[in-house]
């Protein structure tokens, strides 16, 4: 049995839907463990199994259940979802592996450290000849005299939650005492991709799969379109050999006259992560393939061209809060 723990399950029912879809394909015997500190997480009900997990606040009683769950299910797998509970995780890893037989699909801390924290992603990437927009440091903007817009967001934030365009010196004073431990870039003005890339164990690069941003909702991406952007592929492999995470990994990213300028980097599947799956770079088919002791190597056998718009759907819980299954415009 080889069975996958997802963590902070949350809205993400394609991602659930994809693991089950590659298992299933692959002819692989297993459950798909979904957990949530909330029972109302819509994917939890399109698991094989759901658990009610405690709030990664909570820190050890979090990091218990999961070794809890792990060695109740027998889990091969546990893959996080959101940034939050990154840090914990990658601190975390050697007792749930060693507590365990599953594998935390997460990346070293140092890796973490560079993500999750924006000064230190531009930091990094400055470092290693990587284009950022110039940040600002509190001395220039206390000076006033500054050229707008500028852009706002907070250290270790994400989801684009208090992130905000800065038009003027006015909106610029009410954002920094607004926002906790802001940072302050120019702003940048292009092309916004997202790349989804996959990486061995080994942070060997399998698949990337760049995608332009059409339209998003709440800093995830509503609708895109599957690119084979070369230079952009080019430029993010460079990143990843320097950088060396593992699994799927997210990267945004702008293309302006200056060139290609990095946003950030996600150390996780994001949001919209079956997009490049069901166009053909499908990480959850080549987690399972590692699994099993395959080694794989890179290919760029994904559809380009595909054009992917995202939409909301609801499910029915009953009085016993299961879920109760539509078909044919009736209930059962």
């Amino acid at each position: 049995m080889t069975n996958v723990l997802i963590l902070s399950a949350g809205r993400r029912v394609e991602l659930i839907n994809c693991f089950k879809n590659a298992r299933d394909r692959l002819g692989i015997k297993g459950n798909i463990i979904a957990a949530d500190c909330s029972e109302l997480a819509p994917a939890l009900y399109f698991a094989d199994i759901n658990e009610i997990v405690p709030r990664i606040s909570e820190g050890d009683r979090y990091i218990d259940a999961i070794i809890n769950i792990c060695n109740n299910l027998d889990v091969a797998l546990v893959v996080p979802t959101i940034d939050t509970e990154l840090l914990l995780l990658s601190e975390n890893r050697e007792k749930i592996e060693s507590s365990t037989k599953a594998k935390v699909l997460i990346s070293g801390k140092e890796v973490i450290g560079i993500c999750r924290n924006k000064k230190n992603t531009q930091a990094f990437m400055e470092k290693h000849g990587f284009l950022v927009p110039r940040m600002l440091s509190d001395e220039e903007m206390d000076k006033g005299g500054l050229s707008y817009p500028l852009f706002i967001k907070p250290l270790d934030g994400s989801s684009s939650i208090n992130a905000f365009k800065v038009n003027n010196a006015e909106e610029l004073d009410t954002y920094r005492k607004l926002i906790d431990e802001p940072i302050v870039q120019e702003f940048m003005e292009g092309t916004e991709y997202t790349v989804d890339v996959f990486l061995d164990f080994e942070s060997r690069v399998i698949t990337e799969v760049p995608r332009v941003r059409i339209a998003t909702r709440s800093g995830e991406i509503a609708k895109g379109t599957i690119v084979k952007d070369r230079e952009i592929m080019n430029d993010v492999t460079r990143l990843m050999q320097i950088l060396r995470p593992i699994g799927h990994i997210t990267v945004q990213c702008m293309k302006t006259k200056r060139g290609i300028e990095y946003i950030e980097i996600n150390p996780r599947f994001g949001g919209g992560a079956p997009m490049s799956i069901m166009a053909g770079a499908d990480s959850c088919e080549n987690l399972y393939r590692l699994l099993r002791g395959e080694k794989l190597e890179y290919n760029e056998n994904y559809r380009e061209k595909l054009t992917f718009l995202r939409f909301d759907q609801s499910i029915m819980l009953n009085e016993n809060m299961e879920r109760e299954y539509e078909y044919e415009g009736s209930y059962f």
